[in-house]
């Protein structure tokens, strides 16, 4: 069963794209949808079979490079975080594909679309099944380049492929690092299975310099991958895509995958105190500097999309601070409401016949009741209010930096503020009031059918309910999920120096005091953009220097193109133009001058006189003897 998980989504992608030009649109309407329900159900068993038995399962399926003292099978590992992995991937994965039969529909690209999405979600497997970093790697770079092919889906305009190339090559820095890091950790471990490198790790001692070097190689990937300062600036970019890439790669799946590797890698990273802390300060500033450019945005798919960044940051000060388990339940959670928002969205965009601008859309809750209910529940839990989802992940993370600093933890509340403050700005300028747009957009308004419909029903389920599997023991849960996932951290934990934990009247007035001042964004943003209408006129941000700073994304993309992109592109014209037109070229073009030249000059020797032929050859023969009595 194990190997039938990537197997169907790869084998929906060989159908699809050998025969996209052939195979009918309702054909691949079930193939592409189909194959991600077959893993999702063998995912769904695996889970159930690890939870009452196996904890811990490694599949060898063949040997596959095996070098002197490198040998790396082909294998699997199958343990609570990489089913828990599975089943996200796999389950969110489906909803998204039968969303996008709906929305893909008009598209002349449709069996395209969905055999890059087959091959994205095969590709998400392997990086979470692997047994090994290599394993690892492969779905790294597979989803690298899935991403490149989805964002410029839409290739005939240039700003999309320039979009998809700007996410290619950052992705590639973050990768060398990747790539640095697993050269060194078989350095240092002379093994790059998983299992074998995390328990050779437990006997190192804290502070290596070794394992300092090798989980800031691995971080590097992570911030790359992830989104993080200071290369962040390409997913926002990436919502060029449709906008289901948007929910599967650059919400629910992809961009955690640095998430997944630091928390697989969590016992080099607690034995690496330096690279905690640079970790938890990238995470943190990352939350309130993406957080802070939502605020201005107009694009709804680009405050989704800073979301998103800011989301991620989170899950970093999370993994920072030992919070494994919170983490990844932030990041279970994310999965559910981001997707949804995602999807939301472009039920909405679907709906405007492609406009994404805020300011130009509003009155749509009473035209589309079911879009707007299932975009209310994702802003929620996004932001963070009881009992959805997000706020029991948050509220972990959030308690979890209390024990370790209440100056980080009042940081971090102030970005989790302006998480409330900007989604409910774009759910009231989205849906409240009365419509901005044209009125032909007026006049198509329409909710979107039912299988688009359906999806989001399916993930603002998820959205409610998803937070009840780590109920906390302040509320009288018994943690599901951190227990469910404890083996795989056991050794991190028993090596970590653990704070006193709070208490619950410490827990209680933390929440409190969080989601009172959730609560009082929540009005203020309903009184600024709806009872006084701000932020609706074009010039309206661009008030003040600060806004007009941060309206601008801080000019970090303007930033990157003065110091890296001009004088790289600077370079490559004088090497053209001087080292290969003026060196390179002369010099070539002069041997060939030369060859010509004494071509033309030696052939007047052959004169067809057979007298002179004679002579020459009797002449070399005297030349020989001459030169052997000499000799």
């Amino acid at each position: 069963m194990v190997v039938l998980i990537p197997l169907f989504p790869i084998l929906g992608f060989l159908i699809l794209g050998l025969g996209f030009r052939t195979i009918p649109k309702k054909w691949t309407a079930f193939i592409g949808p189909g194959m991600i329900l077959l893993s999702f159900v063998l995912s769904v068993i695996i889970f159930l079979n690890i939870r009452h038995s196996v904890v811990s399962l490694p599949i060898n399926l063949f040997p596959w490079i095996h070098i002197g003292p490198l040998n790396i099978p082909f294998a699997f590992l199958i343990d609570p975080l990489s089913s828990l992995m599975m089943l996200i991937v796999t389950g969110v994965g489906f909803i998204i594909h039968v969303y996008s039969v709906g929305y893909m529909k008009e598209d002349p690209g449709f069996n395209r679309f969905f055999a890059f999405m087959n091959l994205f979600v095969f590709s998400m497997l392997l990086l979470v099944m692997g047994a090994n970093y290599p394993i690892m790697f492969i779905g790294w770079e597979g989803v690298g380049l899935c991403s490149y092919l989805l964002i410029g889906f839409w290739f005939k305009n240039q700003e999309f492929n320039n979009a998809a190339k700007k996410a290619f090559i950052m992705n590639r820095i973050g990768d060398l690092g990747f790539l640095m890091g697993m050269f060194l950790i078989f350095t240092t471990f002379h093994s790059l299975n998983f299992l074998d490198v995390f328990e050779q790790a437990k006997g190192m001692t804290s502070g290596d310099s070794n394992l300092v070097a090798i989980t800031l190689l691995l971080f590097i990937g992570a911030v790359g991958k992830s989104a993080q300062i200071p290369l962040f600036t390409w997913l926002p970019d990436a919502m060029a895509g449709p906008t289901p890439v948007s929910a599967l790669i650059h919400a629910a799946t992809m961009v955690t995958a640095g998430v997944y590797m630091v928390a697989r890698s969590n016992i080099l990273y607690v034995l690496s105190p330096a690279t905690m802390a640079i970790m938890g300060l990238t995470g943190l500033a990352t939350a309130l500097f993406a957080a802070s450019i939502a605020i201005f945005q107009n694009d709804i798919k680009k405050i989704l999309a800073y979301s998103t960044i800011s989301q991620l940051g989170y899950m970093f000060v999370g993994l920072s601070m030992g919070a494994f388990s919170g983490a990844m339940f932030h990041l279970t959670t994310h999965a559910f409401f981001k997707a949804l928002l995602f999807l939301a969205a472009g039920s909405v965009i679907h709906a405007l016949g492609g406009e994404q601008d805020i300011r130009k859309m509003g009155g749509l809750k009473n035209a589309m009741p079911k879009t707007f209910w299932t975009f209310l529940i994702a802003t929620a839990a996004i932001a963070g209010i009881p009992p959805l989802s997000g706020f029991f992940s948050k509220d972990e993370i959030l308690a979890k930096t209390f024990e370790f600093s209440s100056g980080i933890w009042f940081i971090a509340l102030i970005g989790s503020l302006m998480t409330a403050f900007y989604m409910f700005r774009m759910l009231y300028l989205t849906f409240f009031k009365d419509f901005r747009g044209t009125e032909e957009q007026k006049h198509h308004i329409h909710e979107s059918p039912a299988v688009m419909v359906i999806p989001l029903i399916l993930l603002a389920l998820l959205s409610v309910f998803g937070g009840f599997i780590n109920i906390p023991s302040v509320f009288g849960g018994n943690t599901g999920l951190s227990n469910f996932l404890a083996p795989v951290f056991a050794g991190s934990n028993a090596v970590m120096e653990h704070e006193t934990p709070l208490s619950h009247g410490t827990e209680w007035l933390l929440m409190g005091v969080t989601l009172a001042g959730v609560l009082a964004m929540v009005f203020w943003t309903y009184h600024r953009y709806i009872t006084r209408q701000h932020g609706l006129s074009p010039d309206d941000a661009r008030r003040s220097l600060p806004v007009r700073l941060i309206s601008h994304k801080y000019y970090v993309d303007e930033l990157y193109r003065a110091i890296v992109v001009k004088p790289i592109l600077w370079l490559s014209q004088m090497l053209h133009e001087i080292v290969e037109l003026r060196i390179i070229d002369r010099f070539m073009n002069g041997l060939g001058t030369m060859v010509v030249w004494t071509g033309n000059t030696i052939r007047y020797v052959q004169t067809g006189n057979v007298g002179f032929y004679m002579f020459i050859m009797i002449l070399g023969i005297m030349l020989i003897l001459f030169f052997n009595i000499l000799i």
